[in-house]
């Protein structure tokens, strides 16, 4: 437990040695105990986060000290609500601790979130293509087709795999992610690569002129880090990082964090 620091024995140190105190503190001693009595013991519920301040009755003189911290008003449930920085050379008076306690004004101590973290120009430079017709089948022995409607792509059991939708898989390269390999799955002899959307959207299929050279923010949607664990390979979003494409029995390739969708895959090569 972090040791609690006597605020009455800094406030003994303040007077100067010249000043007669030991009936102040006598009387300080008493308001010490009832301070802490007061801290401990059960609080009304008309009390419950209001301020707490000292009146000018309970603070017999000014202190000529400095203080190098903040002063900070406090609600009654713990939590900090306003402070105060003093100068590191003005004294705190009566008039201090009456200003901090009752102006709901100054310094407002605003609850704040993190700020989120962007990777702002990441490049992707593409290298080869490291794949050509490779064909991707999951842990059910479904193999990835084209949808009736033609937008999308589907998971399904077929006997004759000239059925399955055929990949080339390119590979691009970043400075900032040297250590993961992220690539685009583009349907062979066409313009189309899989798009990654949201959690549950069906992977979309965008058609593209030529193979992007460079993939800049805003573009990262059809980029794919390629992760190989034995036979198993995993497709996790770089747009979405904690997406994979998946699929489930008979149903859209989709984007997924895990079960009970599958989101791993054999690549078959021919």
């Amino acid at each position: 437990m972090a040791e609690v620091t006597d605020l009455f024995e800094d406030l003994k140190n303040c007077y100067s040695e010249n000043e007669e105190y030991s009936s102040a503190i006598e009387h300080l001693s008493l308001n010490q105990k009832s301070f802490y009595d007061a801290s401990y013991g059960p609080l009304h519920e008309d009390c419950t986060d209001q301020f707490v301040s000292l009146s000018t009755s309970e603070t017999s003189k000014t202190s000529s000290s400095t203080f190098k911290e903040s002063v900070v008003v406090v609600a009654a449930s713990g939590k900090i609500l306003k402070k105060r920085r003093l100068s590191l050379n003005h004294p705190i008076s009566d008039d201090d601790l009456e200003a901090i306690a009752n102006d709901l004004e100054e310094a407002i101590i605003k609850p704040r979130s993190a700020p989120s973290v962007f990777q702002s120009n990441v490049k992707y430079s593409f290298m080869r293509t490291i794949k050509h017709q490779c064909t991707l089948n999951d842990a059910l022995n479904q193999s990835v087709i084209r949808d009736t409607s033609g937008q999308y792509l589907r998971a399904f059991a077929i006997q004759n795999l000239d059925d399955a939708v055929k990949f080339d898989m390119g590979a691009y390269r970043s400075a900032a992610e040297d250590s993961k390999l992220p690539v685009t799955l583009r349907i062979s002899e066409t313009r189309l690569f899989l798009s990654a959307q949201n959690e549950e959207d069906p992977v979309l299929l965008k058609e593209i002129p030529e193979t992007p050279k460079v993939i800049t923010d805003g573009e990262t949607n059809i980029l794919f880090f390629w992760e190989s664990y034995g036979t198993k390979n995993y497709f996790k979003s770089v747009t979405h990082p904690t997406l994979f494409i998946a699929t489930k029995q008979e149903d859209l390739v989709h984007m997924a964090r895990g079960q009970p969708s599958i989101t791993d895959f054999q690549i078959v090569e021919n």
